[in-house]
């Protein structure tokens, strides 16, 4: 039992899970998910109105435990949480707390899984992930998506007599309470442990000699491959940096970085990324500019996927940083795919922040954004401050050509006859 509101740390989350490492059938499911908070369970749930997303036996016998947590609690009352550092890592503790035959998929058809039930067995699930920025609609398809996967995969296991426990968590959390009885600086706390933990990892650096050529960060890389395979490359890019950057090349007009990863996913034995950039100078600015021209995606060696860029350039002694960049009409930047094969990924990254030229103090420079200064909420309110001003003008130019009598009635004398001409 915990208290309301204690953040289980690291030490106190293995702990929890010492019974996961010692008892006879050692076989642990991870569902992994970009973004998860307890408030999903009940924000997203019949109780708002919404259709509920979690059908599958675990996570409903869970939501509606919290749900009766909830009821019989006599005030608002603020439930414990594991400290995101925790989750962070929290497969690296794994692998260190047992000889498990690590198995990471993200094709859910786990029926042709391997699973050698006299040795421990650690079955990594990549869920998709959920929509950032856009409606909330969308979360909600994602996370019902995510339980769908969650109750085929258990099944599957349960129908084959294998026994196992099962880890369902996140990277980080998705939302930061903002009720109005916690207290203010609770809450600047919580922000500020939200903004920390989302620079917890360094950014990807290639170097030249003693010197960094290129620098690249983003809080979520993601790819989708024929609309099915979800492969996420956050944790391999920055966290275990378990990728090869070597075939990358640096120069003053011409910039590659190179990501290469061996079996991402099953199904795939290699998978490169390039990220091509040039830097030259234009007449019509005066100065040099840095641009992102296209990626190029491929996988084993024969298949190749090229985007075309759009939107990402910077001037060249700056940053590029964009929220979201990938495949979608919606981003602010857009991967647009230049040839057919192109058309079988999906690409998702988050806060993406890159620079391959003029590197100082191996840090980013100051950032050029890839939101443009004419937001949709400045157009709006100058359209209506040009209304109103037009309003407030033309009532003016009314008030100006009212004209007052020169002649006026005499009481005392006979009536004023004004003729029609005048």
């Amino acid at each position: 039992a915990r208290h309301e509101g204690h953040v289980v740390s690291a030490r106190e989350l293995k702990e929890f899970l010492q019974p996961l490492f010692t008892q006879n059938s050692r076989n642990l499911v991870l569902f992994l998910q970009d973004r998860l908070s307890i408030d999903d369970f009940t924000y997203f749930s019949e109780s708002y109105g919404n259709k509920n997303p979690f059908q599958n036996q675990i996570n409903k016998l869970f939501v509606n435990l919290l749900q009766e947590i909830l009821q019989s609690s006599p005030s608002s009352l603020v439930l414990p949480a594991v400290d995101c550092k925790a989750t962070k890592y929290l497969l690296s503790v794994l692998q260190e707390s047992g000889d498990w035959k690590l198995t990471n998929t993200t094709n859910l058809n786990v029926s042709q899984l391997e699973v050698n039930a006299s040795s421990p067995n650690l079955l990594v699930v990549q869920l998709q992930p959920l929509a950032s920025g856009l409606k909330e609609i969308s979360t909600l398809e994602a996370i019902a998506e995510n339980d769908k996967i969650i109750g085929r995969v258990t099944m599957d296991l349960q129908e084959r007599g294998i026994h196992f426990s099962v880890i369902y968590t996140a990277v980080r959390p998705s939302r930061i309470s903002k009720r109005t009885d916690v207290m203010t600086e609770l809450r600047r706390q919580l922000m500020a442990a939200e903004e920390e933990d989302s620079l917890s990892y360094p950014p990807l650096n290639v170097t030249t000699g003693n010197s960094t050529c290129i620098l690249f960060y983003a809080s979520n890389f993601s790819l989708k491959a024929n609309g099915s395979v979800l492969i996420d490359l956050t944790n391999a890019t920055f966290v275990t940096q378990n990728v090869d950057i070597s075939a990358s090349e640096c120069s003053d007009s011409n910039t590659t970085l190179s990501l290469k990863y061996t079996k991402p996913v099953n199904g795939i034995s290699s998978l490169e990324i390039r990220f091509l950039m040039t830097n030259k100078f234009y007449e019509g600015s005066a100065r040099r500019w840095s641009t992102l021209d296209s990626v190029e995606i491929v996988q084993d060696g024969e298949k190749f996927a090229k985007f075309n860029v759009s939107a990402i350039s910077a001037p060249a002694e700056y940053s590029f940083h964009c929220q979201l960049v990938g495949t979608s009409n919606l981003y602010p930047a857009r991967l647009v795919p230049s040839n057919d094969e192109a058309k079988n990924w999906d690409v998702f990254i988050s806060e993406l922040q890159i620079q391959g030229f003029n590197i100082v103090n191996n840090q980013f420079s100051y950032a050029s954004d890839c939101t443009g200064f004419f937001t949709p909420a400045i157009w709006m309110g100058l359209v209506t401050s040009i209304i109103l001003l037009w309003i407030l003008t033309y009532g003016i130019h009314m008030i100006m050509q009212l004209t007052t009598n020169n002649r006026f009635d005499d009481p005392k004398g006979p009536a004023l006859s004004v003729p029609q001409t005048e």
